[in-house]
């Protein structure tokens, strides 16, 4: 199964509203994708972006307008822009948003940052290190439990703040993990109220939308035997 074949599974399985992004790192852009022609506010703005259609890259200095996501994702500052890292750290740790000692246990890339190359799913022009899905509560649940059928279920807590840490926890971890996003993902991306995400680790992507089709069916199924059971016990409808 390709790229193709998985966004097209993953869409049918979940009935996804917004289309799944793959994100790739690399040394350089590969032939035949050009980069973003304007730097975005965040790192997360470009997962709008592909979601919308659109294949490109990044350079480092394209993640410069959010500081706390070139860290996460282990882009190089600036000096002037590393004092804006620490002057935004310190904005949030006043207004008790964050801990200092939550900064240092962010998951981050340590990889030297060349490109990072952003598209739907479906016209990934390399393979993804990630794979962003996006949805409800309900699509979000089906594909955690694939995923942990595939055995890459995440084995921490649901991430948060910020919500640009669940690709380098994914690319650390080689596992699944889910995301309830964060305020400024959210007004950067338009996710909303009753969206959230899971990350889902390149190299496991066939395998978890294999194992999604066998969770999809077990829910239906046992959606209507607990329906039933409901109905005898005469507890009220939903």
């Amino acid at each position: 199964m390709d790229t193709k074949g998985a966004s097209a599974k993953l869409a049918e399985l979940l009935g996804l509203g917004v289309a799944p992004v793959a994100v790739a790192f690399r040394s350089a852009a590969p032939s035949g994708v050009g980069r973003i022609e304007r730097a975005g506010p965040a790192g997360c703005a470009y997962w709008r972006a592909a979601s919308e259609g659109r294949v490109f890259y990044t350079e480092a200095e394209d993640h410069y307008n959010c500081p706390v996501g070139s860290y996460t994702h282990g882009v190089t500052l600036p000096s002037d822009r590393a004092k804006e890292l620490e002057a935004v750290v310190g904005t949030m740790v006043g207004l008790q948003y964050i801990r200092m000692e939550e900064v240092q246990a962010l998951p981050r890339r340590t990889e030297a940052f060349g490109v990072a190359i952003y598209a739907p799913l479906a016209d990934a022009p390399v393979e993804p290190d990630v794979v962003l899905v996006r949805g409800n509560a309900r699509q979000i649940m089906l594909v955690a439990e694939a995923a942990r059928a595939a055995g890459i279920g995440h084995d921490g807590p649901t991430l948060g703040r910020p919500a640009c840490s669940m690709i380098p926890e994914a690319l650390r971890s080689r596992r699944g993990n889910t995301s309830l996003g964060c305020i400024g993902n959210r007004v950067y991306t338009g996710l909303g109220d009753g969206e959230l995400y899971f990350t889902i680790p390149g190299a496991a992507l066939v395998n978890v939308v294999q194992k999604l089709e066998t969770i999809v069916h077990a829910n239906r199924e046992l959606e209507q035997y607990h329906d039933g059971r409901r109905r005898t016990i005469g507890m009220p409808g939903r």
